[in-house]
């Protein structure tokens, strides 16, 4: 969670960024719908990690996930929502790429060396942001957590 919010940071409201006000790297509509009512400038950030762990942790099965890759498959969820992420794993090991992430899913992450599935997950998360209609305005920031994430 420490190295999500370094990436997120606190409170930002950015012009281009579709997902409005965020604290934390959540958004006001996903705050909104695990119940907080509360200006996004206090969120606290038990709740944040709350909503991590429910909407983005579990339901990438982070658990489940051999310990090489479980972040990075997490952090991309956190970023660019479950199932993109879950699509950008599959892509990187050559299954049906459907953003769900089964036992077919899984078993070839297990087979997999994490070192060339993390680099091919990157890749894939890398030439998805560079497509977006906003990476003139983000491409610094998502260029250096990719590095950043790749250096871990």
């Amino acid at each position: 969670m420490a190295a999500l919010v370094a990436h997120e940071g606190d409170f930002a409201d950015l012009e281009n960024d579709p997902g409005g006000k965020t604290r934390f790297g959540v958004t006001e509509a996903v705050a909104r719908s695990a119940g907080y009512g509360g200006d996004m400038r206090e969120l606290p950030l038990s709740l944040a990690k709350t909503i991590y762990r429910s909407q983005y942790w579990d339901a990438v099965r982070g658990d489940d996930l051999p310990d090489g890759i479980r972040y990075y498959v997490f952090d991309a969820a956190a970023a660019s929502g479950v199932r993109q992420s879950v699509l950008w794993l599959q892509r990187a090991l050559g299954v049906a790429a459907d953003g769900v992430l089964g036992p077919v899913t899984l078993a070839a992450a297990r087979a997999a060396n994490p070192d060339q599935l993390k680099a091919r997950l990157l890749s894939q998360r890398l030439r998805f942001m560079a497509g977006l209609s906003n990476w003139p305005s983000f491409s610094r920031g998502w260029s250096r957590r990719v590095a950043d994430l790749l250096e871990v």
